[in-house]
């Protein structure tokens, strides 16, 4: 349902070329809106603000750039009010979507009607536009399935793919399509319209099948976020649950690199259209549950207790994005390291979090 308040506010930002950025109040969602406000560009959010610590967030981006935000608290699986919102955009950043495997297993109806029926109400609206601009749809690497052939080697603290290829560069965005879980159903049926959309319709249309991404603004749980879930537990004085052995590896990327990533296909749009890209921090910045674990000691931050159980559906054992293909396109590579980023994560949590009652708060005002 679309806000009443701030009417005249929204008239006047479509009145003058802005970014759309749906679900501009989440994680990602926030340091992109940083990012291009930054810049002096308008930009429209469109969220329903439904996850924790969205509020927090929109406040706080008014807080840093005024009137070059607004927002409009909204819902993907509203057609007309993504119609209306899409009027003068000069680029498109869809990244609202249900990002848990686990609850698309509770509720695979609500799982579909956002993530698949919610970017078709996108992709609609941009068909209707006579100049659509461009479009940066977030997939996910569970595109992929399990990667139940891919043959893994496990190590002491991490599973390794026995193919050297795969080893040395990640998976590829030729590795066939496996939809696994209602999540990777919805978000595989999303990525497919969007790629089709630019096929047929000519939209300028990339979807960025996504890793592991972490940084600030992150509010991390067990069935999304790993890395902030990890440490805002260990720094809360919790136990953490590790379903599997641990060893399972994901390749991590910093959220300020991913912003870049997304500046570049908006940017290349042309050339782009009606592609898909892996997008992660690729090998050198690969690691495991286990490993993290361990430099999260090294930088005095322990989990209270561990407890172990069986994995998860549609868990991967071993995902490393191949990021080549991105980068011979645009010259695009990840910047942060991961043991720079677990410690600039870790320092920022410590910084804009405080103590109380035992649990970590946001402060009010985060610089």
């Amino acid at each position: 349902m679309t806000a009443k308040r701030g009417t005249a506010s929204l008239s006047r930002q479509r009145s003058e070329p802005h970014a759309l950025v749906t679900g501009g109040a989440g994680f990602i969602g926030t340091n992109l809106s940083h990012r291009l406000a930054g810049q002096g560009r308008r930009v429209l959010i469109l969220d329903n603000l439904s996850r924790p610590g969205g509020e927090r967030n929109l406040a706080w981006l008014k807080a840093m750039h005024g009137d070059l935000v607004t927002a409009q608290t909204a819902d993907v699986r509203d057609a007309r009010a993504v119609a209306s919102a899409v009027q003068g955009a000069d680029a498109v950043f869809h990244l609202a979507a249900q990002v848990a495997v686990t609850t698309s297993v509770r509720n695979p109806r609500a799982d579909f009607e956002v993530n698949a029926a919610g970017t078709l109400n996108v992709l609609e609206a941009l068909r209707s536009l006579e100049n659509p601009p461009p479009l940066v749809f977030t997939s996910t690497n569970k595109v992929y399935g399990k990667l139940a052939n891919l043959e893994l080697l496990e190590r002491d603290t991490r599973y390794a793919p026995v193919d050297a290829l795969v080893a040395e560069h990640g998976v590829a965005e030729d590795r066939p399509l496996d939809f696994y879980s209602p999540y990777g159903c919805s978000k595989g049926a999303a990525d497919q319209y969007v790629l089709d959309y630019a096929r047929i319709y000519g939209l300028r249309a990339v979807a960025m099948r996504m890793s592991c991404i972490y940084g600030p603004h992150q509010s991390g749980t067990e069935d999304q976020g790993w890395v902030a879930h990890f440490l805002i537990s260990a720094l809360e004085g919790r136990g953490l649950n590790i379903y599997g052995n641990g060893k399972q590896v994901r390749d991590v990327l910093w959220v300020e690199d991913l912003v870049e990533a997304f500046l570049l296909a908006v940017e290349r749009a042309d050339d782009l259209r009606g592609m898909a890209f892996n997008m992660g921090g690729g090998p050198d910045n690969a690691i495991s549950l286990l490993e993290l674990l361990d430099m999260m000691r090294e930088l005095g931050v322990t989990p209270a207790s561990m407890a172990y159980g069986k994995g998860r559906p549609g868990d991967q054992a071993w995902f490393v994005a191949d990021t080549g293909g991105f980068e011979a396109a645009t010259g695009w590579k990840p910047r942060m390291n991961k043991r720079d980023g677990v410690a600039a994560l870790t320092k920022w949590l410590k910084e804009h979090r405080v103590m109380a009652g035992g649990q970590l708060w946001a402060r009010e005002a985060i610089s």
